[in-house]
């Protein structure tokens, strides 16, 4: 590591000048960023005292066994370990390959901010926070003499515009749910708390005074400390060479050995935390790990008079984060050119630095002149530039591996790895010792990730690179990735397109998300291109990009511009008919001897009768909802029909059940069942046909009328049109498979259809129906069509924490069978359940649209948060749905909920609502 060099104070000032706009004092004669002669005089290294310390190690030879071994002495593992220690776990064994910090933890800012947009962040920001600061049961109590650093000195959003004044009032609204103290100042009284910022041009800033920061090294010590005091092993230069694996049930593999260079630790679990080495270190094991590496850096200044005790800043319109460094301000940010490190990390790459491109680094240095102009005059002290690793979707990769039982990984932390460390510690160590995490960690699971697509280096590059260069943007409700796009299409994408279908991608599928009116069309087709690097490392941005300007149209939080176009669409539902491509879901087959067992106990419901189809929950070993699913036999019929027999594979003789699940799950819910099927032994087979098979759904009161002029088949009979009814047949000649299901809650039928028949299907219905009034619709208009019915959304009103009572889905449970989690569900149905998913319907003259993260007021008091909010076409109001807290002994009702005053607050903004157990629209 260089060390922190001074220089004098006239090249100090060249160093700053040259990196800036000739407005703000460019030295005559300087044409080059930064000379060589600047690069030599300006020191590399970390503001801190020091990165490591020689007492981490445990004395003695490597144990030949452990019940955990974690790869990689950073922040994430070492709190791995503390919190693995803390559940009781002893036999735990932490490696470094060189020294603890050694990789990217060492140079991190060591920012602790406490509002995200979104709920399962905040909690986990929020345990890192009280590790630190709490002096009586935190971090502190367990390391011993061991100083984490912390400082609470209180964070500072700026904001330059209305919009993204509105986001921080959404996170404000989120956050007064967790109890988390911040508020809105004007310009004036950003002023009065922070003198030295320019605030001519700040719309509004957002203060939370519990913010603060935190020595990177010296919390990963702390965590260290404080594991091997709880008896956990630490050994440093010790790497690892090898992961050893052995088959298991129907040839799934489990890990079995770490092989390391002093000696084999045999162990049936794994835990990946060696950030941007982790895909080497996934490699062993054969194991996908998608992330980057891209140098991140930030710079610290002299001295700077009148700095101390300023909060921490963030200015996401102009990328810039600055924070208290001693006397000193270090300052960094995101660039849209973000530098990648194209080779993987050596191994030997221990506490290094790379030299830092002043070029990209001077957008960052204008913008921090212009925040706090004092700087102009104050020199650098050193410069930061390292490596870090970021995802496809810049969230965090957790959770066990679907490729490799006992491989668990917790890496790819996107520069938030030291707040995020405390609470992604605690789940990981839960995930591990108890098979699943005690918040619902999808957004942050591995499994949200095909792993063909996690294996993709371009994919993963194109939206890594786009993930960096956004982390500061306004993150809208209804943005849409633009890197990474067209990678699965049905063959029923050009059709749409030309329609005036404006795409969405779920889980890399293109799904329709809404339509434009044939005015639009002829200015032009939103066609997706490939992916510009927004105009950086070296590609040319894209010039009137239909598609694009047909996403940024709805970038508001007020009505979106693209609102009325889908209410019509929800409209001409409900009145006549639609037709929407639901191909992206994901279909499989349950095939084999056990397939009925397994299906006793995966499914809540009963499943699998002649001719029917049953939606159900599956659920895990505590009573929560993995996901909801439709479940049907495959008809003998089909099992042998051409086109048919090919996608649905497996036995022909056997009992197949078929399986559908919403796109953007596919592969947590196949993962899921493959888990279930391994640990109970279930002589059965799952096969994933999502590729295979593709979905059309038509709904409406006209969609009997269409079906039957496309085919023979007679729709008068029960087994045709009762609900729930499933059945083969004709659409001018193509062999489909018709279930009577709709998830916008009208009469209607979805079609199950081998995908080489997709665009025949697709083209006779349409044809039949548009003289009839049949237009095309998209998952916008689901979205609102199935909120105003009161429909459940996995992930949003239905997670892995939620059981099928709280959520009003004890209907789905059986009381003949034991199936998984049953004993849960038995236990609340006897007992009652403390809490209850409740729809509010708001004021019908407010106007106020809501998209969840809203916060739900019950007399004046901040009871919950908004999980889904809709919209219902029928009386032209915004739904919301939450859960919220039983008092003890009483047992909610509608009129108990009637006799309370309900508001729902947005931006600050509390609009009265009304509240009910279920939509009042069914």
């Amino acid at each position: 590591m260089s060390g922190i060099l001074r220089s004098s104070s006239l090249l100090r000032r060249a160093m700053w000048a040259a990196a800036l706009k000739p407005t703000l004092g460019q030295m005559p004669g300087q044409n080059r960023l930064c000379s060589t002669a600047n690069k030599s005089d300006i020191g590399s290294g970390v503001p801190y005292q020091s990165s490591n310390t020689s007492e981490s190690s445990t004395a003695g030879s490597l144990p030949s066994e452990a019940d955990c071994v974690v790869i990689g002495g950073g922040v994430a593992g070492c709190s791995a370990l503390y919190h693995l220690t803390k559940l009781g776990m002893k036999n735990v064994v932490l490696l470094e390959s060189a020294k603890l910090t050694a990789g990217t933890t060492w140079h991190s800012a060591g920012l602790v901010w406490r509002l995200r947009p979104s709920d399962v962040s905040i909690e986990l920001l929020a345990h890192t926070r009280d590790l630190l600061h709490d002096e009586e049961n935190g971090l502190r109590v367990d390391c011993g003499e061991v100083d984490p650093g912390w400082i609470q000195n209180g964070g500072l959003f700026v904001a330059n515009t209305k919009e993204r004044l509105d986001e921080y009032k959404r996170l404000m609204t989120l956050g007064s749910y967790y109890g988390i103290e911040s508020s809105v100042l004007s310009p004036k009284e950003t002023k009065e708390l922070y003198p030295l910022m320019n605030v001519d041009d700040v719309y509004g800033t957002l203060y939370s005074p519990g913010d603060g920061i935190v020595e990177p090294a010296g919390i990963a010590q702390a965590y260290n400390r404080a594991a091997v005091k709880h008896g956990a092993k630490v050994f440093e230069e010790c790497g690892v060479f090898a992961i050893e694996t052995k088959e298991g049930f129907q040839s799934s593999r489990q890990v079995s050995a770490v092989h390391t260079n002093l000696g084999v630790i045999r162990t049936n679990c794994v835990l990946n935390a060696a950030g941007g080495w982790a895909p080497s270190v996934g490699a062993l094991a054969g194991v996908r790990v998608p992330l980057v590496v891209m140098k991140h850096a930030y710079v610290v200044t002299e001295a700077v008079e009148g700095i101390r005790n300023t909060p921490s800043v963030r200015d996401h319109n102009a990328s810039l984060y600055v924070k208290l460094q001693g006397d000193s301000l270090a300052f960094g940010g995101y660039e849209s050119n973000p530098i990648f490190v194209d080779k993987k990390l050596s191994s030997d790459f221990n506490f290094g630095l790379y030299e830092l491109d002043w070029e990209v680094f001077s957008a960052h240095m204008q913008a921090a002149i212009h925040r706090i102009p004092c700087l102009e005059h104050v020199g650098i002290k050193s410069t930061v530039c390292g490596p870090e690793s970021f995802t496809p979707d810049h969230h965090p990769l957790m959770g066990e591996s679907p490729e490799v039982r006992g491989f668990f990984l917790s890496c790819g932390y996107n520069s938030a790895g030291i707040m995020l460390s405390g609470g992604c510690g605690k789940q990981i160590a839960e995930w591990i010792v108890h098979g699943r995490p005690s918040l619902d960690m999808f957004t942050y699971d591995i499994r949200r990730y095909a792993p063909a697509l996690a294996g993709n280096d371009g994919w993963c590059r194109e939206r890594s690179h786009e993930s960096l260069a956004t982390n500061f943007g306004v993150f809208y409700p209804h943005d849409e990735r633009l890197a990474g796009r067209n990678m699965w299409k049905d063959p029923l994408h050009q059709e749409l397109l030309k329609a005036g279908c404006v795409y969405e991608e779920r889980h890399c599928w293109e799904r329709p998300g809404w339509f434009m009116t044939s005015e639009e069309r002829e200015i032009g087709l939103p066609e997706i291109l490939p992916y510009d690097y927004q105009g950086a490392n070296g590609h040319a941005a894209h010039q009137d990009y239909d598609y694009k300007s047909a996403v940024e149209q709805d970038f508001s939080f007020r009505q979106p511009k693209s609102f009325e176009k889908i209410v019509d669409e929800c409209r001409t539902c409900r009145n006549t008919g639609a037709l929407f491509n639901m191909s992206s879901f994901g279909k499989f087959i349950l095939t084999g001897k056990d397939a009925r067992r397994a299906a006793d106990w995966l499914f809540t419901n009963n499943v699998g009768r002649e001719g029917e189809v049953t939606y159900t929950c599956m659920l895990n070993k505590d009573g929560g909802t993995e996901s909801d699913v439709t479940v049907a036999k495959v008809p003998q019929a089909l099992m042998n029909t051409q086109g048919f027999s090919q996608a649905i594979g497996g036995d022909t003789d056997a009992e197949s059940l078929y399986i559908a699940c919403g796109g953007a799950v596919t592969t947590y819910v196949q993962c899921h069942m493959q888990r279930v099927l391994e640990d109970k032994q279930f002589n059965a087979k799952l096969i994933d046909i999502t590729p295979e098979l593709g979905l059309l759904s038509l709904q409406g009161p006209i969609s009997k009328e269409v079906l039957q002029l496309c085919t023979e088949t007679d729709l008068s009979t029960a087994d045709t049109t009762q609900y729930g009814k499933q059945f083969p047949l004709e659409i001018n000649g193509e062999r489909v498979w018709a279930m009577r299901m709709s998830y916008v809650g009208e009469f209607g039928y979805e079609f199950h259809v081998p995908m080489e028949s997709l665009v025949a299907v697709y083209r006779s219905l349409m044809s039949a129906g548009q003289r009839l009034g049949l237009r095309n619709a998209g998952y916008r208009a689901i979205d609102f069509l199935s909120a105003e019915k009161g429909y459940h959304h996995w992930h949003s009103d239905l997670r892995t924490t939620d059981t099928p009572l709280e959520a009003g889905l004890g209907f789905l449970c059986s009381k003949t069978k034991d199936y998984c989690g049953s004993d849960v569900v038995q236990q609340q149905r006897q007992n009652g359940v403390s809490r209850r998913r409740i729809c509010l319907v708001s004021d019908k003259e407010s106007g106020v649209p809501l998209f969840g993260n809203e916060a739900i007021v019950c007399d004046g008091k901040v009871v919950s948060y908004v999980r889904r909010a809709g919209y219902s076409c029928s009386s032209d109001q915004w739904l919301a749905f939450g859960y919220i807290e039983t008092e003890p002994g009483v047992k909610l009702t509608d009129k108990v909920l009637a006799g309370r005053k309900y508001e729902i607050e947005q931006m600050g903004i509390r609009t009265p609502a009304s509240a009910s157990l279920k939509s009042p629209f069914v």
